[in-house]
Order: C-alpha cells, then structure tokens, then sequence
C-alpha cells in the first residue's frame, strides 16, 4: 500500500494516496473528503466567476504562486 507519514508537532498524520484508498478509510472518511473536495472546487469556480486571483502551487518550480484572471502569474518568494 501506498503510504507516507508526516509528523506535524506531536500529531503523526497517515496519507494515502487516492489510488490505494481501498479499506484504509471508512466509508465516512471517504464521503468527507468527497465533500471536502467538492467545497474547494466549488470555491475556486467561485473565484473564477468573481475575477479574484487564486493560489497555486508549480511543482516544476516547486514553489506557490498567486494566478490573476488574466493569466499574469505572481510567485511567492
């Protein structure tokens, strides 16, 4: 199974890669990250529509970057 934990503080945090969900999550944990990705598409169609710049990532150049409705791309240093 693809695994990976990540320790944030005292709290350890498993990621499961969406291809290998399988029996590892419940079948709530599965209908919240459903919605849960169902919500950030929603805010980011949103955002969109009312011409707002949105954040994203470039794996490439693996840094964040903010996205204007105009295609302009501003990174983060």
């Amino acid at each position: 199974m693809d695994r990976t934990e990540m320790k944030f503080g005292d709290i350890k945090v498993k990621i499961i890669s969406p291809d290998n969900v399988g029996n590892s999550i419940t079948e709530r944990d599965k209908e919240m990250d459903k919605r849960a990705r169902a919500a950030v598409k929603s805010a980011l169609e949103k955002a969109e529509v009312c011409q707002k710049p949105i954040a994203k990532y470039d794996l490439e150049k693996r840094q964040a970057y903010i996205e204007y409705p105009n295609g302009d791309r501003e990174y983060v240093r």
